[in-house]
């Protein structure tokens, strides 16, 4: 039972956190820190949703819950069980197990969807994009809405239409095409993909929905600043405000939609009022502009001391989870 309560109190721990983090704006300041606490506290999420089940069933092995299933593989093979393991038990063990499968399955459909989705797309832009001088590295697409996204990948690309090089000058334009490729070095779709997971796996949980929120959210600002060591905070600023005034509207269905987008916790980037992206992309999104905005313009100095804690706090409640399933 004592393993049990270990991981029902990481549990809590880490729902803690999440509310914390959800509510605090200091994750702004130090997005890359604020990322890696969430992805800690993801990982740890899901392992205590495994763990809770399987320790309550290996009770009678009175064992951590890795050494526990390593004797119940050697009992079950060889034909004696002990005293105490009934059908109650194996049936625990059973549901932990299957806990295990939907987060694995839901994490391996999400990335399967993901991928397939961009492949399509990147075909699609063999066909109906072109080089533009105005904007290097870059694929345009002849549109006159404003889109500017990244393509993830093993051969990531960067997407802008003809709205976006008419909207933007030469130097927001360039931040721009910084941003989205901070997206492609830094495969900010692999750092959602969790979170999409876990809001597949746990529909009803509004606060999963809004951790992904949140991290989506760190993760365009993690882009800025990325963005904003090679360019100053100006033209960002000034393209992200183009950006959410700039008039787009929807695409048909079945075509590419290139608009401004936002994140949606299908882990693809979609409708956002009345505008769309191309599935399975990273883009510049159209909500929480103003905060964005307001971090670029205002400088404040990262706050190290609550990244530290907030950073520590997550990695020691990953600790214990991991610690009962390798004893």
């Amino acid at each position: 039972m004592v393993y049990a309560a270990h991981f029902a109190g990481a549990a809590l721990a880490c729902y803690l956190l999440v509310q914390i983090l959800t509510r605090s704006t200091w994750s702004w300041r130090s997005p890359r820190v604020a990322i890696v606490s969430w992805q800690a506290l993801g990982l740890a999420l899901g392992l205590c949703a495994i763990g809770v089940p399987l320790s309550l069933g290996l009770i009678a092995y009175d064992l951590p819950t890795g050494s526990a299933l390593v004797r119940l593989g050697r009992d079950l093979f060889g034909g004696e069980l002990p005293p105490g393991l009934g059908v109650l038990q194996l049936s625990l063990v059973g549901v932990g197990f299957g806990v295990a499968t939907v987060l694995l399955g839901t994490t391996a459909r999400s990335l399967f969807t993901a991928l397939r989705a961009q492949r399509r797309h990147r075909d699609l832009l063999t066909l109906v994009a072109r080089d533009d001088p105005a904007a290097p590295g870059a694929l345009v697409l002849d549109h006159p809405s404003a889109a500017a996204y990244c393509l993830p990948g093993v051969r990531p690309r960067v997407v802008v239409s003809a709205g976006t090089l008419s909207l933007l000058d030469r130097a927001q334009l360039a931040a721009v095409l910084s941003h989205e490729r901070a997206h492609a070095d830094e495969r900010h779709d692999l750092v959602l993909l969790p979170f999409t997971a876990l809001c597949s796996a746990l529909p009803w949980a509004r606060w999963v929905h809004r951790a992904h929120d949140m991290v989506a959210l760190l993760v365009e600002m993690r882009a800025d600043d990325k963005a904003r060591r090679l360019h100053a905070d100006g033209p960002l600023a000034a393209a992200l405000l183009r950006f959410a005034t700039a008039g787009s509207r929807i695409t048909p269905a079945g075509t590419l939609g290139i608009a401004k987008a936002r994140i949606s916790p299908a882990g693809t980037l979609d409708t956002a009022g009345s505008r769309i992206a191309p599935s399975g992309t990273l883009g510049i999104a159209d909500r929480d502009i103003d905060a964005r905005v307001h971090r670029l313009l205002v400088t404040r100095r990262p706050p190290r001391v609550r990244g530290a804690m907030a950073l520590a706090a997550a990695i020691a409640t990953l600790t214990l989870p991991i610690s009962l399933f390798l004893n």
